[in-house]
C-alpha cells in the first residue's frame, strides 16, 4: 500500500470512523481502523463488534502507487492527522508491517496488524428497507433518544424502538421514568408491523452521521442488524435482542386538566430552579392555580428557588413533584412556541406535547417530594 492523499479529504471520515472505536478493547485489532485501498477508493472501517462504520473517499489515480489493506491504531492515526496543517498532503506507505506517514518535514511510523484479523459484520439478507430524508430521521432521533436508559439492567431500555408499520414509522425511547415518542406517516412497503430496538451506541453514531443538508438515507433491517446507507458512509449496528415494553399502557388517557405554557419561558424557569434543587433527586414542585404556575425547588441546605409563570389553566388548584432534568430535556426537544401539559392527579404521569408543528408525545412520571 502506497498512496498520497490531502489531509482535508482524509480527516473527516477518519474522525467519524474513529468515533466508533472504543478506547479499551479486549482484542488489540479493535483499537485499530481498517484501511483498504482499491480501485482509487480508500475505505476506512471502525468497529466495536456492536456498531460498524465504513467511510469512503476517492483517491486521485495519479496518487495511487500501490493498493492494499492494513489496520492502524485509530486514536494515534487520528491525532497525527489532526495535528497537521489543513492544506497538508499526506503520503502513506506500508513497509515491513509498519505504516510510514510523511507530510512536509514530518514523518511518523505506526505499528499495524494484518487486515485479515479485522472482524467484519456478517452480511445477512435484509428483511425490508425504507428510505426517508436524513433531516427527518435526525429530527426523530433528536426528539426521542434523550429518553433512552443509560445502563439499565433491563437492557432493552438501553436503546430506541423503531416500529415500522405499513403506513407509519414510530420511534420510542424510555428509561422507565419518562417516555418520548414520535410518529411519521409514510408508506413503508411492509405488510406487518415490525418492532426493532437499536442500541444506545448505534443511535448515537447514526445521529452523528446524519446531516440536515444530506439527501435521503436508506435503512435496511435484517433479523439481527440494521444497515444505513448514505453516499460516503455505510453504518451497521446489531439490534438489541429483547422485547420492548408496551408503550401504549404508559400513555396517560384520563387527563382532564390542561396547562398551556410558553415553552422557552418554562424551560428557562426550570433551568434556574434546578440550580437549587437537590443534586441527587433533582425534584421540583409545580403548584398550579388559575392561569399561574409556580415552580419551587429546595435542597438539604434549606435554600430555595421560586419561579412564577403565566399559563393558561382553569381547573382546580393542584400540586405535583417532578424531576426537573426530565422537564428540561422535554422542553429542549420541543420545537414549538407553546407546550401543552395534560394532567389528571398528583400521582399520575403528565403528558407533554407541542401545541403545533410536531407529533412528538412525552410522558413524565411524577415524584414524591
Amino acid at each position: 500500500m502506497h498512496f498520497t492523499i490531502a489531509r482535508e479529504v482524509l480527516f473527516r471520515p477518519l474522525q467519524m470512523v474513529s468515533g466508533v472505536v472504543e478506547r479499551r478493547q479486549t482484542l488489540p485489532v479493535l483499537s485499530n481502523v481498517l484501511l483498504v485501498l482499491k480501485d482509487n477508493e480508500l475505505s476506512l472501517t471502525g468497529t466495536d463488534l456492536e456498531v460498524e462504520l465504513v467511510g469512503r473517499v476517492a483517491v486521485a489515480v495519479d496518487d495511487v502507487l500501490d493498493a492494499g489493506a492494513i489496520t492502524v491504531p485509530a486514536r494515534k492515526f487520528l491525532d497525527i492527522c489532526k495535528s497537521l496543517a489543513d492544506d497538508a498532503q499526506i503520503e502513506l506507505k506500508l513497509t515491513d508491517s509498519k505504516l510510514q506517514l510523511k507530510s512536509g518535514r514530518s514523518k511518523f511510523t505506526l505499528t499495524t496488524l494484518p487486515a485479515s484479523e479485522f472482524p467484519s459484520v456478517e452480511d445477512e439478507a435484509g428483511s425490508f428497507s425504507l428510505t426517508l430524508s436524513q433531516s427527518r430521521l435526525s429530527q426523530l432521533l433528536e426528539r426521542t433518544s434523550f429518553a433512552m436508559a443509560q445502563q439499565d439492567v433491563r437492557y432493552y431500555l438501553n436503546g430506541t424502538l423503531f416500529e415500522i408499520a405499513p403506513d407509519y414509522l414510530r420511534v420510542v425511547a424510555t428509561d422507565g421514568h419518562r417516555l418520548a415518542m414520535e410518529t411519521v406517516a409514510m408508506e413503508s412497503g411492509v405488510s406487518d408491523t415490525h418492532q426493532l430496538i437499536l442500541p444506545r451506541k448505534g443511535i448515537m453514531e447514526l445521529t452523528r452521521l446524519l446531516s440536515d443538508e444530506g439527501g435521503e438515507i436508506a435503512l435496511t433491517f435484517g433479523p439481527n442488524h440494521v444497515r444505513a446507507q448514505v453516499p460516503e458512509y455505510t453504518f451497521t449496528s446489531r439490534l438489541v435482542d429483547g422485547k420492548f415494553p408496551d408503550y401504549n399502557r404508559v400513555l396517560p388517557k384520563a387527563g382532564d386538566r390542561v396547562v398551556v405554557a410558553d415553552s422557552e419561558l418554562m424551560r428557562q424557569a426550570c433551568i434556574r430552579a434546578s440550580i437549587l434543587s437537590n443534586e441527587k433527586y433533582r425534584g421540583v414542585r409545580i403548584i398550579l392555580n388559575k392561569d399561574e404556575l409556580r415552580l419551587v425547588a429546595n435542597n438539604p441546605e434549606q435554600e430555595e428557588a421560586e419561579e412564577v409563570l403565566p399559563v393558561e389553566y382553569g381547573a382546580e388548584p393542584m400540586e405535583m413533584g417532578f424531576n426537573v432534568s426530565y422537564l428540561i430535556d422535554v422542553l429542549s426537544a420541543l420545537k414549538s412556541k407553546q407546550v401543552r401539559m395534560t394532567l389528571s392527579d398528583p400521582n399520575s404521569s403528565a403528558l407533554l406535547e407541542a401545541t403545533e408543528g410536531s407529533d412528538a408525545i412525552y410522558v413524565v412520571m411524577p415524584m414524591k417530594l
